[in-house]
């Protein structure tokens, strides 16, 4: 017997579509060469519902509610980057203590993204169930919190035009003190379950490595783009809201792998609990709405807005012809622009270490589709 003259052969194998349980509706076309990744395509458009273009048939106070079902785990974020938009458009000024709020909301949202993320990538890389049910038992805290907020857990439509839906009462503001002593401890907790595990380490040391100059040509954003060493954040950047009063560090990674990337996320949670002290320290009173009409008609014009969301940098560009609703409206999706690189990540790693790169970018299929 001999193997001369034998060749073996690339096959594709289709992992998905995968449940809405898990990161969204998606499907990767990958080819390999036994185990080893030769090529990958995502496939997504499973979940697209025409956002951009029901946003053209509704009010601008109406696309409010579809804004929360892109990132539909950070649906607080959504809303900010839409109505600065439109605040931009209408010339309208939000009192200070809306723009505290907005901060405090934001911020608790990264924190409970970040959960998630964390949380559904441990489970991903088969380091027990422990850690997945951890984080979202501090997510429920924060969605308590949201509750007592808004009155809703999921698409809250907080924000609007002019500051936020509902003034903040002594009760949540003493619920989130008690969370900001609480929520450390618990970052601790992850970070002995995770950050020196094993089985942990042995998946993401070293897997999906993404070089700075190829994130950045990529315009990766976000924690992807930050554990790749890249200190680029929007909140620094291009500071909007009142960000520059708070004191706040930008955590990176040094070697750009999956380790790396969910240092950055938990790295960024104590950052979070640092600028929601600051914000409920200095949190002043007043109104929490500028006077705003119910039928807004802003002049035309156009209007582009950006936001460190907690999955990346979320932009809305809106033209306005002076009707109720946009005459256009473009969404800059984080997700979807951090999924590009994916197919770089994988390429010479085993079939396992895709669930791992993928897990690690964090990605939302609302977005991504829209």
């Amino acid at each position: 017997m001999t193997d001369q003259g034998l060749k073996t052969q690339t096959f594709v194998l289709n992992m998905g579509p995968q449940h809405p349980s898990t990161h969204g509706v998606m499907r990767l076309m990958v080819e390999l060469d036994g185990e080893v990744v030769v090529d990958l395509k995502p496939i997504m458009g499973y979940l697209h519902r025409g956002v951009e273009r029901l946003c053209e048939e509704g009010t601008y106070l109406q696309n409010i509610t579809l804004t929360d079902r892109l990132d539909y785990v950070s649906s607080m974020t959504n809303n900010w980057a839409y109505v600065l938009a439109v605040e931009e458009l209408a010339g309208i000024q939000v009192p200070e203590r809306a723009e505290y709020l907005r901060v405090i909301a934001a911020e608790l949202q990264r924190i409970a993204n970040h959960l998630i993320a964390i949380g559904s990538f441990a489970a991903d890389l088969g380091t027990y169930f422990t850690p997945f049910m951890y984080c979202f038992r501090e997510r429920e805290l924060i969605l308590d919190l949201f509750e007592r907020l808004c009155g809703a857990r999921l698409t809250y439509s907080y924000m609007c035009p002019g500051g936020v839906r509902r003034d903040a009462d002594e009760v949540f503001i003493a619920k989130t003190r008690e969370f900001l002593d609480l929520m450390p401890h618990r970052i601790d907790e992850y970070e002995r379950l995770l950050t020196e595990n094993e089985v942990f380490l042995a998946r993401t040391k070293g897997i999906g490595i993404l070089p700075p100059d190829v994130a950045v040509n990529y315009s990766v954003t976000g924690p992807t783009l930050r554990g790749s060493g890249v200190r680029y954040d929007v909140r620094r950047e291009a500071p909007y809201g009142i960000y520059p009063r708070f004191d706040f560090r930008v955590p990176v990674g040094e070697v750009g792998d999956c380790f790396d990337r969910y240092m950055v996320r938990i790295h960024e949670m104590r950052e979070s609990l640092r600028i929601v002290r600051q914000a409920l320290a200095e949190l002043p009173k007043g109104e929490v709405k500028a006077n705003v009409p119910r039928v807004l008609r802003p002049p035309a014009g156009e209007a582009f807005s950006r936001i460190e969301a907690p999955k990346g940098e979320l932009g809305f560009f809106i033209v306005s012809d002076g009707s109720i609703a946009p005459y256009r409206c473009k969404i800059r999706s984080p997700s979807f622009i951090n999924l590009g690189v994916l197919r770089h990540m994988v390429l010479g790693l085993k079939v396992a270490d895709v669930i791992a790169c993928f897990g690690s970018i964090d990605v939302v299929l609302g977005e991504v589709d829209r």
